[in-house]
């Protein structure tokens, strides 16, 4: 027995002794190196990464740094290096790449979805294969299914072999079902109901629409913001030592349902004591007073307290500095239970704006957006007219998007750069369509328009309309910036033949021809006023048929007018945008009157009002929407009103779910003849199309009330009709769509009732 040990061990130290030689490398002058092994890769892909070349003398030393360059570029599994005389060769083993990855089992994802997740944890098509990221691998797999609410999806992972050093990857995966919620306790309130702090958490359990909401499943990420509005919940309501303790989070075996259960501690109401302010007021105590809405005696509430900083640190903005810092500082009497703060103002370095840079301009010229903006180089910074700037280049229809950011000058503790980034939107426009509504039956458009000519900001467009009730023929020019301070002109040349023939109203025909001019006039920031003159001639057409007022106004004017009538209006809007308007206000008044020596002489009269409100705290997506329109219009000089000068109510813009301008004053035959009064209210809460992230789609629940009176009528409230219903604007890229599915909630004998309503196109 001690005899075969002794052999096995004699045996072992000689396999050593001879392996040494070929560990160690004699040094020598290299003359050729030779390699052996690859088959993928080129061999010049091992020159490129080995540190010695032809000429070098090799040593113990840089064969161990070639082999371990070679191992560090992660495509050899081994490498070994041996001297053949003056010849290094080098001997590597490539690690397989990976030739294709299969997923199987897959329907919560796409393929491509998961694929990147594979590729975020090193794993994908064409790369070398490395066995210690499967794991990794997997466990991506796993994190992208438990983030859609799947704890119980497997992933089983083959590698197969195939020609050429490649392999093959199978994910193999079983999803299983959702887990759902099961139930949320909470423990340790006793001021509120479960039930009343459950509905601050968008996490709940299992509902009617949670199928669509997914709130049901369970989001690590979505606890800890909900456990923030927990937080907030109550700090608004004055519990300023409200604590959440603990947060557990158990699921069953089977992975099926997760419980949480939130341990809470609320504590005593406080309420405010006394406010004070300190540090360095640059602004009169008395101002900064009266930005705050924290009072003595309220309830403490957080939120106050952060309006109330905001406040002041957007009022040292408007002042120049920027960079203010404004600290609320709680001393709290814990046996009166009082909050009394002191916000401590540090307003920083007065800064001014060294540059102001505008980038993402291709087309549009640089002038066109300086022009807009009112914060102005070498001036001191605010940031009211930073926002007002920002408004201002939105509203100008030319730019898709704007972005305003004023870093510091670097070196400098008081000057910052105003950075305007905008991306521009189309603003030419060649159209041509087919538009249809119940008002106007068939209609065909055409348009050609450039509202940027050049980059200018200058409008151009030609358009025609060829509906049953309107037919339209048009060109405009108009320059928004005819002089530099920002007064506008406009021209306009058009035809526009009426035909109402297919309306509820008395029938007669128009057809006008005219040619205008145009002027804006800004007042204030956000006042305006518009100034016009058009000269416009007018061919009658009415048959035996048509009311007795109509024959007697051709009759005393005969069938061709001519009228000179000039435009005022007075508007002051603060609306955010134009396109996606959802907070400000619209008043505007305007004015038509028709003057010798033209043949008519009448006015029209009209205010219209305007009001929306977003709040962005608690219900973003949701604008309220509140319009009012008054109309009034007359003769004067001993003559008529013209017929074809009368309000009208009923239908898209106006009444919805009656026929358009069906409503107001009727003769014998029922025919709608309008009047020269005129009375709208529209309410409607606004919201944006589930899923759809472009602002071009809203969704509105409305409700309407209005008519139209005759020159003899009494106007009473008891006369309005009202209407209710759900309507859809789409900006589409063939035109606005408007449709509305109306009921009348209040309407007459005789009133004609048309419950779904829709538009496509616009008509000029």
């Amino acid at each position: 027995m001690r005899s075969r040990f002794l052999a096995l061990l004699l045996a072992l130290a000689g396999t050593l002794f001879a392996a040494l030689p070929a560990l160690a490398i004699q040094p020598f002058v290299i003359k050729d190196i030779r390699v052996e092994g690859v088959q993928r890769t080129e061999a010049g892909t091992v020159f490129t990464y080995l540190p010695v070349k032809v000429g070098d003398k090799i040593d113990d030393e840089k064969s161990s740094a070639a082999v371990k360059a070679l191992y560090a570029t992660g495509f050899y599994s081994d490498v070994r290096l041996e001297a053949d005389g003056d010849i290094l060769i080098v001997f590597v083993q490539e690690r397989p790449a990976i030739a294709q990855i299969d997923i199987d089992g897959a329907k919560e994802f796409t393929k491509d979805n998961l694929k990147d997740g594979l590729k975020q944890a090193g794993i994908s098509e064409a790369k070398i294969y490395d066995k210690s990221l499967l794991d990794r691998a997997e466990k991506e797999l796993k994190r992208q299914y438990t983030s859609r609410g799947f704890y119980g999806a497997e992933v089983k992972t083959t590698v197969t072999p195939l020609e050429r050093n490649r392999v093959s990857l199978r994910f193999d995966i079983v999803e299983g079902e959702v887990t759902k919620i099961s139930d949320i306790n909470i423990i340790g309130a006793k001021d509120f109901t479960e039930r009343q702090l459950l509905r601050e958490m968008k996490l709940r359990t299992p509902g009617w629409f949670t199928w669509f909401t997914k709130d049901d499943q369970y989001s690590k990420q979505q606890l800890t913001a909900d456990l923030e509005s927990l937080r907030t919940f109550y700090l608004n309501r004055g519990y300023i030592e409200f604590n959440i303790e603990s947060t557990q989070v158990s699921i069953t075996p089977d992975r099926e349902k997760i419980f949480i259960t939130i341990v809470v501690t609320e504590g005593p109401v406080y309420r405010v004591g006394e406010t004070k302010f300190g540090g360095e007021l640059i602004v009169k105590e008395a101002d900064l007073r009266a930005l705050s809405t924290v009072r003595t005696g309220d309830v403490f509430s957080r939120e106050r307290i952060v309006d109330t900083t905001k406040r002041i640190t957007d009022r040292l903005g408007n002042d120049g500095y920027s960079f203010a810092n404004v600290n609320p500082v709680p001393e709290l009497d814990k046996e009166k239970r009082v909050a009394s703060f002191t916000f401590y103002v540090d307003p920083g370095r007065r800064v001014y704006v060294r540059r102001v840079n505008i980038a993402g301009n291709q087309k549009t010229q640089d002038e066109v957006v300086r022009r807009e903006l009112r914060q102005l180089e070498s001036s001191w910074y605010s940031l009211e007219k930073i926002a007002r700037s920002k408004e201002r280049l939105q509203r100008t229809g030319f730019f898709q998007e704007v972005n305003i950011e004023n870093p510091a000058v670097p070196g400098t503790s008081d000057q910052v750069d105003v950075n305007v980034n905008v991306t521009e939107r189309n603003t030419g426009q060649l159209n041509f369509g087919v538009g249809y509504s119940e008002a106007e039956g068939l209609t065909i458009q055409a348009s050609v328009s450039q509202s940027n000519i050049l980059g200018t900001g200058n409008l151009l467009a030609f358009q025609v309309n060829n509906g049953d009730v309107n037919k339209v023929y048009s060109l405009t020019y108009m320059n928004p910036y005819w002089t530099p301070d920002g007064v506008s002109r406009g021209f306009d040349f058009f035809r526009r033949d009426v035909d109402t023939q297919t309306l509820s109203v008395a029938d007669y025909r128009t057809y006008s021809t005219g040619i205008g001019m145009r002027f804006g006039v800004p007042v204030t920031e956000y006042d305006g006023v518009n100034l016009g003159v058009t000269f416009e001639n007018t061919k009658l057409q009415i048959d035996e048929f048509s009311p007795v007022r109509y024959q007697a106004f051709v009759a005393e004017f005969g069938e061709k007018t001519n009228t000179l009538r000039f435009n005022t209006s007075y508007s002051r809007d603060t609306r955010d945008s134009l396109v996606w308007p959802t907070r400000g206000w619209l008043n505007e008044v305007s004015l038509e009157v028709g003057t010798p020596p033209g043949d008519l002489k009448y006015y029209r009269a009209s205010y219209q009002s305007q009001f929306l409100y977003t709040n962005e705290r608690f219900l973003p997506w949701l604008t309220l929407l509140l319009n009012g329109e008054i109309g009034y219009a007359d003769g004067y000089g001993g003559k008529p009103l013209p017929f074809f000068k009368n309000f009208y109510a009923g239908g898209v813009g106006s009444v919805r779910g009656f026929e358009t301008a069906s409503l107001g004053p009727r003769d014998l035959n029922g025919d709608v003849l309008g009047g020269n009064r005129r009375l709208v209210g529209n309410m409607e809460l606004l919201f944006p199309m589930p899923g759809n992230k472009e602002k071009n789609v809203r969704l509105g629940v409305f409700m309407d009330v209005g008519n139209v009176w005759g020159e003899f009528q009494k106007v009473t409230f008891d006369s309005l009709r009202a209407s209710a219903g759900l309507a859809v604007s789409w900006d589409s890229p063939v035109g606005p769509l408007r449709f509305s599915i109306g009921t009348p909630l209040k309407k007459e004998e005789g009133d004609k009732v048309e419950r779904f309503q829709f538009q496509l196109g616009r008509v000029f």
